[in-house]
């Protein structure tokens, strides 16, 4: 049923956002994007790109001393990557010898830890593990 030819009004044209005789456009079938290519444009737009440090992580990253490589880094943002993919959102990202807490939705790097600190430890709050 038509809204422009039926004998009832919609809530919009009561409301004024629709005019009473005037048709809306419909996008024509074919020229547009095919699901495939929209489901991959939404996932390459939700995967991480660049990955933040918290005040926190920086804090730690200065502390003890820990200077991450250009590859270390790409790894690092492709372990994070990679947590997203698999539905992780909180990760920890092990890095040669670097673990890193990431929040995956926030593309935030929580805290750092070097071998020495995360010998021993127990990492709580992560709902996966990537080694990058």
């Amino acid at each position: 049923m038509k809204i422009e030819n039926s004998q009832f009004l919609s809530n919009l044209q009561v409301s004024g956002q629709l005019p009473v005789n005037k048709t809306i456009p419909r996008q024509q079938i074919g020229t547009g994007l095919s699901f495939q290519e929209v489901l991959s444009r939404t996932t390459e737009q939700n995967q991480v790109t660049e990955l933040k440090f918290s005040k926190h992580a920086a804090g730690r990253l200065i502390e003890r001393n820990i200077e991450l490589s250009e590859t270390q880094m790409e790894r690092l943002q492709e372990g994070a990557r990679n947590a997203g993919q698999k539905g992780i959102k909180d990760s920890l990202v092990i890095v040669d010898e670097l673990a890193f807490i990431v929040n995956v939705p926030n593309k935030t790097v929580v805290t750092a830890l070097d071998q020495t600190e995360a010998r021993g430890n127990i990492f709580t709050n992560i709902d996966g593990a990537v080694i990058a």
